[in-house]
């Protein structure tokens, strides 16, 4: 069987080809970029999501697709996340069905949840986006549904915020300030308990789910994790490098946060802003039972694995260019005044 992978030169998708040739499977990637260490052996077709002739292209001959096209917070560009994020959905559905895919496991996010009444969530709470790139993404889910009823065998993955070796994006800020031996914020009291997902147990899920036949959706975290002031004290203390986890007032915080995210001051985006310091965490149990699934890594072993990878791969990761957002280093911006300031705490 042919497994595609879209989005196959990003963060994830990376690690998701990985996992599949490391059980034998037969690869293709479709993306925009291709990655600079895709294995020869993994075929790969350039072109973009919006692009429907190029999607049904990269179908021919599949047998299952892994949909991990999306255009992430970082981002920060509001009619992308919808021309990719949910007409791009659409396109690859299609595309799937005409090429008459046995199965599709569409990659999809906890930010359609925005921030939940009550935790844990599990599948039946209805999702409430609250910014766009979760509403954008709740309108992908609505077409796999939709195509699901029709008769394209489509699987949902909702996972928690991905870490792994190799993980950027903003938490290059966070392990760069660790690294310098910088204080680490957090909202509040930090006692928001904040789920996480390994990059390897996620793959696990998918490719689990791909094996299983019949429409589904799965809400995929960590089964051990705890605050984030938890997390992130665990990891100044693998550091070692002195840097202290230090509480912000929520409110002007998070205003703070929103503003220079506006400007253009800020890498951090309004999913940012709306989530450091709020509580989110998903109840496994449909996953672990359905898949025959269990995670492997807690929010504080994923994060100091992560970290030692950043540690010792940060020159690479300096001169690296064009990789998407979560495979790159961020501009922190005003960040860096932010960095100071907390020093003083």
């Amino acid at each position: 069987p042919l497994h595609l992978v879209t989005g196959g030169s990003g963060y994830f998708g990376c690690l998701l080809v990985e996992a599949l040739r490391g059980r034998g499977c037969a690869v293709r990637v479709f993306d925009r970029a291709d990655a600079h260490d895709r294995p020869r052996d993994v075929d790969f077709v350039q072109g973009d999501i919006r692009d429907e002739r190029s999607i049904r292209q990269a179908c021919e001959g599949v047998d299952v697709v892994y949909h991990n096209v999306a255009l992430v917070p970082l981002a920060k560009d509001r009619e992308a996340f919808w021309s990719v994020n949910r007409d791009g959905t659409r396109n690859l559905l299609r595309a799937s069905r005409e090429a008459k895919v046995a199965k599709v496991i569409h990659t999809s996010s906890s930010a359609v949840f925005g921030i939940p009444k009550s935790n844990p969530v599990d599948e039946s709470v209805d999702p409430t986006p609250m910014e766009d790139y979760g509403k954008a993404k709740l309108a992908a889910e609505d077409h796999c549904r939709a195509f699901a009823k029709e008769g394209l065998d489509v699987t949902i993955v909702r996972p928690r915020t991905i870490m792994g070796h190799g993980r950027l994006g903003v938490m290059q800020i966070i392990f760069e300030w660790t690294r310098q031996g910088r204080n680490l914020p957090v909202l509040g009291r930090g006692d928001n308990v904040y789920q996480f997902v390994h990059a390897e147990d996620l793959a696990d899920a998918c490719i689990k789910a791909a094996a299983r036949s019949g429409p589904s959706v799965l809400n995929i975290g960590a089964e051990n994790y705890c605050s984030m002031r938890e997390t992130l004290e665990g990891l100044v203390k693998h550091a070692g490098t002195g840097s202290k986890v230090v509480s912000l007032p929520m409110g002007p915080t998070v205003a703070l946060m929103k503003l220079t995210s506006a400007l253009g001051l800020s890498p951090l985006g309004p999913y940012h802003a709306l989530m450091y310091g709020r509580s989110l965490y998903f109840d496994i149990t449909k996953a672990k039972q359905e898949l025959d699934w269990q995670p492997k890594y807690g929010n504080v072993e994923m994060f100091c694995q992560s970290y030692d990878w950043y540690i010792e791969h940060r020159s690479e990761v300096f001169m690296s260019r064009g990789a998407s957002h979560h495979r790159s280093a961020v501009r922190q911006g005003i960040l860096r005044l932010g960095s100071a300031i907390l020093s003083l705490f």
